[in-house]
This record gives C-alpha cells, structure tokens and sequence, in this order.
C-alpha cells in the first residue's frame, strides 16, 4: 500500500532545491514538516533516502532512484491540475448524456445544432434509451427523464423543465368510418394503440377541465414504446393513440391527425434533468444544462 503521497511530494521538494533549508526558504513549508515527512517515507520504506547531518547532505543512490519517480508523480499531478484549468477557461471535452428516445427524436434533435455552433469544442455523447439510468454509477453528466415523481437523493441535482401533457388523437379517415367520440367510456369500443408494452389488460386514466377523471379498461390492438411509431400508425388509420403533445404537434398540423375526445388529457408526467452535485461541475456539463432550460423555457 502506498503511504501518504505527501510523504514523496515533501521528499522531491528537498531533493530539488538542495536541501531542507533550502526547501523551506522555496516553498515556506517549515523545515521541520518537511523532515518529518521524509522520515516517515524513509520508514515506510525501510531504507535510507537522504544522508543528513548538520554540515553534509547527499541524497543516497536509492533515493535519487525514488526521487525520479516522485518526478513522474509531481508532473502527472501538474498534468490533471492544468488539465483541470484549461477545461475551465473554455467549456470543451465531451459530455456523457441519457436521453429517452422520444426526446431526443424530437427535443433535442431540435435544439442541439445551435448548441453544437456556439461551444464547437464541446462533443456531446448521447446514449438514448428509455432505460432509467444510474447517474452516479454509469458516469452520466446529464439524465433527461419524463417521470411523474421526482429523486429525492440528495447528491444529485434536479432541474424541472415542464410538464409534458398527452392528448388522445387519430386520423379523420378512422373516425369517418368508426365514429366520433362522445364520452371518454367509448374508447373500450375502440381499436387503441398503447405506449404501455407489458400487459394486455390496460386502463387510461383521463382528466378533464376540472381535473375529474374517468378510468377507462382497454384492450389495445397494438402496443409499443416507440411513440413516433404510433403517432405513423395513428395517421395511417389503425386506431386512437394517447401521445406526448410533442410527439403529435407536426401531424396535428399538417391534418394527418386530429384530436379525439380534446377536453381529455392525461398526465405524461414531468420532464426535467438530473446530474451530479453542483460543486466540480465542468463548464461544457454547465452550458449545456444552461442552455437547455433556456431553450426548454421558451415553450
């Protein structure tokens, strides 16, 4: 086991300008502490590093050997510290960032170019995936998340962005030959398409104007994560999905769909960011939290 790296630092100091004396009038660290130091490393070691007495100081060959490694450590220690400050002058490097891939199809596709043009030195790793990660374990910078609660641990850091509102929607050509919705209860008499993959036996829970909700069972007729492929399956008149305004705003527009039942809505949940403490944030992680609440707040 190494002993206290201190112990080598100390001991370079000496061998490099001479001398304890010397060493203490270079660096103000009392002559005294670096001696201790030395001991100590000279004990750990179990051999002799420095020949000292009061008129003669020659360092041993054993100790000139240790001395060029204690080199190498002092400049890889420099190395990270200069490391350190040129990240901090100008925001570079690369950030490790989660996304789920309904957001990263359409949010970030749609913010990160002008992103990319103002920090050109800045490289951004997207790993997308609806799997919930491990911000500490995993080394994530960022996690962008759509949850209906929120972590509460303590070491990680949450910025809300908004809440994210899911309407029911489906082709005009479908409605023309099933019929239009009156009642949320209709949709138990209607081909559905769910974003909800693990049973087959669903309810949607649906709230109106005045938050009254009605809870609906459904059995859909197909059923996946990939929101962008409902959404195309929705506009090719395979039945009624319940999507992420995000998700369906193009296709509303252009008339592909159309909103069923649209004083319902349901509760996609609350998109937000997490990311390690505040304190040792590098600026590249920074800017781009920044600018995403910038951006993400405009909506």
């Amino acid at each position: 086991m190494l002993s206290d790296l201190d112990d080598f630092y100390c001991f370079a100091l000496v061998v490099e300008h001479g001398g304890f004396s010397a060493a203490e009038r270079a660096t103000d660290i009392p002559k005294s502490k670096l001696s201790r130091r030395v001991y100590n490393l000279e004990e750990h070691l179990g051999v002799r590093l420095i020949q000292r007495s009061s008129r003669h100081f020659a360092v041993t060959e054993i100790g000139m050997n240790v001395y060029r490694h204690a080199q190498v450590m002092m400049n890889a220690a420099q190395a990270a510290h200069d490391l350190v400050d040129h990240l901090s002058i100008q925001p570079r490097g690369v950030i490790k960032v989660s996304i789920p891939v309904s957001i990263a199809q359409n949010e970030i596709a749609r913010i990160l170019p002008a992103f990319l043009k103002k920090y050109p030195e800045v490289k951004v790793q997207l790993i997308v995936s609806n799997r919930r990660f491990d911000v500490i374990n995993e080394g994530i910078d960022v996690a962008l998340r759509v949850r209906d609660n929120l972590d509460d641990d303590p070491s990680l850091v949450i910025r809300k962005f908004e809440h994210i509102e899911q309407h029911l929607v489906a082709s005009q050509a479908y409605l023309n030959e099933f019929g239009i919705l009156k009642q949320p209860e209709e949709l138990s008499e209607h081909r559905i398409l769910s974003m909800a993959d693990e049973h087959l036996d669903q309810h949607l829970v649906l709230y109106d104007g005045q938050n009254h909700h009605r809870k609906i069972k459904i059995t859909p007729m197909v059923m996946g994560s990939d929101l962008r492929m409902l959404a195309q399956l929705a506009s090719q008149n395979c039945g009624i999905a319940l999507l992420p305004d995000s998700i369906t705003a193009e296709y509303l527009k252009s008339g592909e769909l159309v909103h069923v039942l649209p004083e319902w809505k349901a509760q996609h949940g609350i998109f937000h960011a997490v990311y390690p403490s505040r304190r040792g944030l590098l600026p590249a992680v920074r800017v781009f939290i920044d600018y995403l609440v910038e951006q993400l707040a405009q909506r």
